[in-house]
């Protein structure tokens, strides 16, 4: 994949930025209307069953808490044994474990759930290179879209749980943040875990969103929390209220 060309770009004259487009991966084929109306009828086929069938599936557990963080942690990374080690304590407090059901951060709240024998979710996805479950999945339940997907991993958990990761889990960290600003969802822990990783982000909000740029209010700040240590996370999961009574 061709990146932003930086030799071209001019801080004094942003006019002069260029950006090399990549070649697609692979070819549109042209589509009559037929084959159009088709597809669309597809996909909104598709859809409906996977918000029916992905809600249903999260249903069935009285309470959980939904990890995100990234597919490329190795296992010896302290995240990952982090995540193992806070999905064993929130197991053995009746929590179910929700992930992307994917490698990294998701296989060690995955095992941590499974080692200590409590419901081990993953909301897996089609990828074409990367998405493999993760074998500490206990129930799974499968999309084709992201953002159905998105509203599943983001129903009526008691907390939401954030360790570094890519894009995908920056993503889901506003989904839920805008979600819980704009009162769509009741107000429930959202948690950051690592300092090093999430403490130039709290910068950024703070300094540039809202001090500079008054882009947010101050308390909004106050809408997640940044902790290392298992135990109080795990403290602070128990005085959310239960979202859903099955």
């Amino acid at each position: 994949m061709s990146n932003l060309n930086t030799d071209t770009y001019s801080v004094s004259d942003p006019n002069k930025l260029q950006i090399n487009v990549p070649e697609r991966d692979l070819p549109i084929e042209p589509m009559t209307m037929q084959d159009l109306d088709r597809e669309i009828h597809r996909s909104i086929d598709t859809v409906s069953e996977e918000f029916s069938g992905g809600l249903e599936f999260i249903k069935k557990f009285h309470k959980s808490v939904t990890f995100f963080g990234s597919a490329r942690s190795p296992q010896d990374d302290p995240y990952y044994q982090k995540a193992k080690e806070l999905a064993i304590k929130l197991s053995n407090n009746g929590y179910a474990v929700v992930t992307g059901g994917g490698p990294g951060i998701m296989e060690g709240a995955n095992r941590g759930a499974y080692e200590a024998g409590g419901p081990s979710l993953g909301l897996t996805i089609e990828l074409p290179n990367e998405q493999v479950t993760n074998p500490f999945v206990t129930e799974n339940f499968g999309f084709k879209y992201f953002f159905t997907r998105k509203v599943c991993l983001s129903f009526s958990a008691e907390a939401y749980v954030y360790f570094p990761g890519g894009f995908g889990t920056l993503d889901e960290f506003f989904e839920i943040m805008t979600l819980v600003q704009t009162k769509k969802i009741a107000k429930v822990p959202i948690i950051l875990v690592g300092r090093e990783y999430w403490i130039p982000l709290y910068e950024f909000i703070q300094k540039t969103m809202y001090e500079k740029f008054k882009a947010i209010d101050e308390l909004d700040m106050e809408l997640f929390n940044i902790l290392d240590d298992t135990d109080t996370i795990v403290d602070l999961i128990k005085t959310a209220p239960i979202r859903f009574e099955g």
